[in-house]
C-alpha cells in the first residue's frame, strides 16, 4: 500500500494509515473542461465498481452560501477572500474528504488548494503565508492541470454563458479597463504561477486545448495506472 501525508502538521487526531482511498485532483481555469472531465471520470469509475466522492471549491456546508453572497458584492479584500476559501476547504477536508478516504473511496476534487493559492499569490499575498494557511491539506495522490490558452478559455466562456465573470477576469486587480483584456492578462498570470507550482507540487500538465474525448482518454489511462499501482479495490 501507499503512504499518505499532509503538507504540514495536518488535521489533529487523524491517523494517516486509516486513509485507504485515493485523492485525485483536476485543476484548471473556468472553461478548461475541468468539470466535464470530472463528470466523465466519475461515471467511468462508478461503472468499474469504485465508490466516488466529488468535492470542489465553494461547496462546504459551513460557508459556501456566505462566500457566494460575499463575492457578489465585489468588495472583499484579497486577504478576506483568501481566508473565506481556506475555511471552505478546511470544512470539506475534515467532514468530507478525510471520511471518504477512510471509507476507501476515490475522491475526485474539482480543483483543490492550488487554485485559491495561485489566486492569492498573483494578487500579492506572501507565498509563505499562503502555504502556511493551506498546510493542513492532505497531499493528493495525483494532480492533473488542464492547460488551455487564455483566448480559448475566453471563447469557451462566451459560448457557454455569454459573459466574463468579474473574479475570473481579475477585474479587482485593475489590469485593464476592458474586461476581455483584463481576463487575458489575469489568466496569463495564473498560468505562470501554476507552472511554478507544478514543479513544487508535482502536477502533471495536460494539454486541455484538445477535444473532450481525447483528453478523457488520456486521463482514464493515467487513472488506470494509479489505481493499479495503489491497489485500490473495487467495491462489491
Amino acid at each position: 500500500m501507499f503512504e499518505k501525508r499532509f503538507y504540514g502538521e495536518g488535521l489533529p487526531g487523524i491517523k494517516i494509515e486509516t486513509l485507504k482511498g485515493l485523492l485525485i485532483v483536476i485543476e484548471g481555469s473556468d472553461g478548461s473542461g475541468r468539470s466535464t472531465q470530472i463528470e466523465l471520470l466519475k461515471d467511468w469509475l462508478e461503472h468499474r465498481g469504485h465508490s466516488i466522492i466529488d468535492v470542489g471549491l465553494n461547496r462546504s456546508v459551513l460557508v459556501s452560501q456566505e462566500l457566494s453572497q460575499a463575492k457578489e458584492t465585489n468588495i472583499l479584500s484579497p486577504r478576506t477572500l483568501s481566508l473565506f476559501y481556506a475555511t471552505d476547504f478546511a470544512d470539506q477536508l475534515e467532514n468530507k474528504i478525510i471520511p471518504s478516504l477512510q471509507a476507501g473511496s476515490i475522491v475526485l476534487a474539482d480543483r483543490y488548494i492550488y487554485t485559491p493559492m495561485a489566486r492569492d499569490i498573483v494578487r500579492g499575498a506572501e507565498r509563505e503565508w499562503v502555504e502556511a494557511v493551506y498546510s493542513i491539506a492532505l497531499v493528493p495522490d495525483a494532480v492533473f492541470y488542464l492547460s488551455v490558452s487564455p483566448r480559448n478559455l475566453a471563447e469557451r466562456t462566451f459560448n457557454k454563458i455569454q459573459f466574463l465573470d468579474y473574479w475570473e477576469s481579475g477585474m479587482d486587480m485593475h489590469l485593464s479597463l476592458d474586461w476581455y483584456t483584463c481576463f487575458i492578462r489575469y489568466q496569463r498570470l495564473l498560468q505562470q504561477e501554476f507552472r511554478r507550482m507544478s514543479a513544487r507540487y508535482g502536477f502533471k500538465m495536460v494539454d486541455g486545448n484538445r477535444p473532450v474525448s481525447s483528453l478523457n482518454k488520456e486521463l482514464r489511462h493515467e487513472l488506470e495506472r494509479i489505481i493499479e499501482h495503489f491497489q485500490v479495490p473495487e467495491k462489491v
